[in-house]
């Protein structure tokens, strides 16, 4: 596939650009020269998003009217913006479902871009590497969500999909390496299963919010995208350099200490989601650069400050 730069500088709108990766989102476009109006759900978001150079809209993703206001005032849209409430985690993908269908309609027949967010997981279970191609059969979850949005290029939008990896990352934040590191550091310790051999998939933020950007500007309709660097970082190797840059002891964990200690996260430890992004670099002209994983691993969890604020307050 050749890829085509295009450059129309468009209006924006944005859902979630005060988040981990909307703040690098909405820096990227307006560096692009695009005009950004960003959803903003308080007065002290709308200052951020005043100071970053966006145009805030008050409201929140429970305002379908706003948000098809928004987008139908815009040229495309970015929706970032999810409830992490999983202990409501039906009702949040509702609600996003809500908001997907909104922005959708809004643009229905107008060929103007609409980019939403998912995930990596949602091509869980291939029993190979999964590419931009693989689909659940019957979505659910945040799936159905992707699947939504996906619809709506037979709507008249050029609708496509950002699948973001489960170690989303910088310096503070590494995402499922972050919730691994504050076990490690409540516990006094961490472990692996089994041979530890199964793999994450990961992604600096930068990298990922210059994959929205581009899929924005010349993202094709029906496309999913995924936003992977490293296809592949076994656990067994995250977890000891968590164990080993906070000077904790590494174990091997049998099924029942597994479920134990890491709870409600234990399937996803035990889970491998080996992802390609050889598709979406290739079709994008997207090529992430930055500092993996690993590195910013050791670099959070070699300041003090950021260990301190993994401890959880005892009783």
């Amino acid at each position: 596939m050749k890829f085509k730069k295009k450059a129309l500088i468009m209006k924006v709108f944005v859902t979630g650009g005060n988040g981990f990766i909307g703040q690098v989102v909405v820096k990227t476009l307006i560096e692009h020269g695009h005009e950004v109006l960003a959803l903003a759900h308080s007065d002290h978001s709308a200052q951020q998003l005043t100071q970053a150079g966006a145009t805030p809209v008050k409201g929140s993703l429970d305002d379908l009217d706003g948000l098809s206001t928004a987008a139908k005032s815009s040229d495309g849209v970015i929706h970032l913006a999810f409830t992490n409430d999983f202990n409501h985690y039906d009702e949040a993908v509702a609600k996003d479902m809500a908001a997907v269908k909104a922005l959708g309609d809004a643009l229905a027949n107008t060929d103007k871009p609409l980019v939403n967010t998912s995930g990596t997981l949602m091509a869980v279970g291939m029993g190979r590497t999964a590419t931009e191609q693989d689909h659940m059969a019957h979505p659910v979850g945040r799936a159905a969500s992707e699947a939504l949005a996906l619809s709506y290029a037979q709507q008249g939008v050029r609708a496509s999909v950002v699948r973001l990896a489960p170690t989303v990352h910088d310096i503070q934040r590494q995402g499922f390496g972050s919730i691994l590191a504050q076990m490690a550091v409540n516990h006094g310790k961490i472990g692996y299963v089994g041979d530890g051999a199964n793999v994450w998939p990961s992604v600096h933020r930068n990298d990922a919010a210059q994959l929205f950007v581009a899929a924005l500007e010349n993202g094709e309709a029906g496309a999913t995208y995924n936003a992977v660097a490293e296809e592949g970082v076994p656990v067994k190797t995250i977890v000891e350099t968590i164990g080993n840059t906070l000077r904790v002891p590494v174990e091997h964990f049998d099924e029942e200490t597994a479920k134990a200690y890491f709870g409600w996260f234990e399937p996803t430890v035990v889970g491998s989601n080996p992802t390609s992004s050889t598709w979406t670099q290739a079709a994008l002209d997207w090529h992430p650069h930055e500092t993996g994983l690993l590195d910013d691993l050791k670099t959070c969890l070699s300041t003090p400050a950021n260990v301190a604020a993994l401890q959880q307050p005892r009783n």
